[in-house]
């Protein structure tokens, strides 16, 4: 692979030239099958039908007594219903007594209704066998057995069915479950639990590799010398990465030599479905990211086909994408400066990994807000700026956080959106309205 830096071909591209050639080029990872629990916040492939009705039988909404209409009738406090308790019936009770005329059965709720039941009363209607008051729930099982036996007082009515689910109210067998599209979260998991799937078929998440490059970073925990500052992009991309639905592995800084990001994307390409360099894109003579993956090397090796570009954009303006490898994993380089990288992965690199998982909506959403501001916001002419803001939903306003300086991460810790001021906008004046990135 040559060395050589590649040249500048000068043109510059838009943001949204810059995300269509992405999203042109990443494809949806091939479905594998999951155990549940692996397939949370993945997306389904296919179609999944009800093998068997839920809930499969009749069973009790209440703690109560499961009994014969005809049996409670007229039945009040002074004139109470007396009925012989015949035997428990818990969930999952199998074996079940038949309720006869003048009998009741002390059911749990769930647990199944028994031949003979037409409802169920709740234990708040009865003295719950005690020969008092009403009760306010029932003795456990354990420590009263005899309060399944004897006589339970009745104290209302009730109609036929009452406090009974019956049988496929939720969902029958046949029915459609989930649409291949769906995104798997906790609700859809317990369904597919629920109708007795233990694995289902999804794009899995994909594996994404992040590495910072620069011999001036320091990893968090050690000591901090001269002329050295501490990584935090790689930490803030990763974060980004799993906040986006991928599989995060995070590489430690990589010194600015071109031979040695070579060695380290090449070790990295065994576990990677994406790259996410950041640093070393710009201009500069230690800039190791465009001198190691210069698009002049051969396409079978890494940086085979990696281009570097200028964006219309600020923060932001370098950018490098392309793939690299056997394969051709996507690679997408980033800016070193920490509110330039945030602000590219959002952009660019989150649509990447939600378009690798199969997603429908890849962005962020973006909402119309009225700038809310001391002072008119600068942008530089024929470019999108990105600043940080604070949204509030309630007023449908936006206020900038911190300055524009690239490097200024503490105000990005604070803000909740992205302010987006358009390339034929050079001064937005308070109360003009903007399309407002939220990034909650």
């Amino acid at each position: 692979m040559s060395s050589t830096a590649p040249q500048d071909t000068g043109r510059l591209w838009s943001v949204d030239e810059h995300l269509a050639d992405i999203l042109a080029t990443v494809r949806p990872l091939e479905p594998i099958e999951l155990q549940l629990l692996d397939a949370q916040g993945c997306v389904l492939v296919e179609d999944v039908t009800v093998p068997v009705a839920l809930p499969p039988f009749d069973n009790s909404s209440m703690d109560g007594y499961a009994v014969r209409v005809a049996d409670v009738a007229g039945a009040s406090e002074e004139f109470p219903a007396v009925l012989t308790v015949i035997g428990d019936v818990a969930a999952g009770s199998g074996d079940l007594p038949t309720v006869g005329p003048g009998q009741a059965a002390r059911i749990m709720t769930g647990a199944p209704l028994p031949p003979g039941a037409e409802a169920v009363v709740p234990v708040e209607w009865t003295d719950g066998g005690t020969g008092g008051g009403a009760a306010t729930g029932m003795a456990a099982a354990s420590e009263a057995p005899e309060g399944a036996e004897g006589e339970v007082r009745v104290h209302r009515p009730a109609e036929e069915r009452a406090h009974v689910r019956a049988r496929g109210s939720d969902v029958q067998a046949g029915d459609l479950a989930l649409t291949a599209g769906t995104v798997l979260g906790p609700p859809q998991i317990a369904l597919l639990a629920a109708i007795g799937r233990g694995t289902v078929r999804v794009r899995p998440r994909p594996r994404v590799v992040v590495m910072s490059t620069g011999s001036e970073l320091v990893q968090p925990g050690e000591p901090l010398t001269e002329g050295r500052i501490y990584d935090s992009n790689s930490f803030a991309l990763a974060a980004a990465a799993r906040d986006a639905g991928a599989i995060a592995y995070r590489v430690g800084a990589v010194a600015d030599e071109a031979e040695t990001l070579r060695a380290t994307i090449e070790d990295q390409l065994i576990r990677a479905d994406l790259l996410v360099t950041t640093g070393g894109v710009s201009v500069g003579a230690y800039d190791v990211v465009k001198e190691a993956l210069s698009s002049a090397g051969d396409e079978d090796e890494p940086g085979g086909g990696v281009d570097f570009r200028k964006l219309a954009m600020q923060p932001g303006k370098p950018q490098g994408f392309g793939s690299i490898g056997p394969d051709h994993t996507p690679l997408m380089a980033l800016p070193g400066n920490p509110v330039s990288s945030y602000v590219s992965f959002e952009m660019f690199v989150r649509p990447a990994i939600r378009t690798l998982m199969g997603m429908e909506d890849v962005s962020r959403p973006s909402v119309r807000a009225v700038l809310k501001a001391d002072q008119a916001l600068r942008s530089p002419a024929a470019r999108r700026q990105f600043l940080r803001g604070a949204y509030d939903p309630e007023t449908g306003t936006v206020s900038p956080v911190g300055g524009a300086g690239s490097h200024l991460i503490a105000a990005l810790a604070h803000a909740d959106c992205l302010i987006v001021v358009p390339e034929d906008v050079t001064s937005a004046e308070p109360g003009t309205e903007l399309e407002v990135v939220l990034l909650g």
